[in-house]
């Protein structure tokens, strides 16, 4: 006996008798009450609850800070297991935990123990200056060295063209990072 063959005698599945289009469309929005479609409906709703609640975060994207390169207005998920078994590097996109449910979008740009710095709007770690592809817009940054404390990363969203005081980056603790963007 196939696995089909099985999953009907457990759920209750059948073909409908009639098979007209209108038994069809009243089956689909009026379902039997039979055992199977409660089944159904929970194996549903605990998959959705496990798959949203732990490994998909839904998140809206609403900022400039992450422009060209992240939609002002959006949609995506968070991969809450993107960094269970590997920490986040250079250049990675996160999602950072602000408060509550507020989350950022944020580049990781030097890792706990680097210096980092900017001058004339140029990205400089360690001394040496970042080869920043992603960066579409001309900055005006000026930021003295300052060095990632351990257990943190220095994000910082991509969107520099704004004054920095406008900005909400700089060394977030790696409890706050829950993730990375799906899409």
């Amino acid at each position: 006996m196939g696995i089909f063959k099985i999953w009907q005698k457990i759920c209750g599945v059948h073909r409908s008798d009639d098979q007209t289009e209108a038994a069809g469309v009243n089956e689909f929005f009026l379902p039997r009450l039979t055992r199977g479609f409660f089944i159904r409906s929970s194996v549903v709703a605990l998959l959705a609850v496990l798959i949203f609640g732990f490994v998909l975060r839904p998140c809206i994207i609403d900022g400039e800070s992450m422009l060209p390169n992240w939609p002002r207005k959006g949609f995506t998920f968070c991969f809450r297991w993107r960094y269970i078994f590997s920490p986040p590097g250079y250049g990675d996109v996160v999602v950072v935990r602000y408060s509550g449910r507020i989350f950022y979008l944020k580049r990781v740009v030097a890792l706990p123990g680097d210096m980092v710095a900017f001058w004339c709007g140029r990205l400089y770690v360690n001394g040496r200056r970042v080869n920043e592809p992603y960066i579409k817009y001309i900055s005006d940054w000026n930021l003295p060295p300052r060095k990632v404390m351990p257990g943190h990363l220095y994000v910082v969203g991509d969107n520099r063209s704004q004054p920095i005081s406008m900005h909400k980056f700089g060394q977030v603790r790696r409890t706050r990072i829950i993730g990375a963007p799906l899409f």
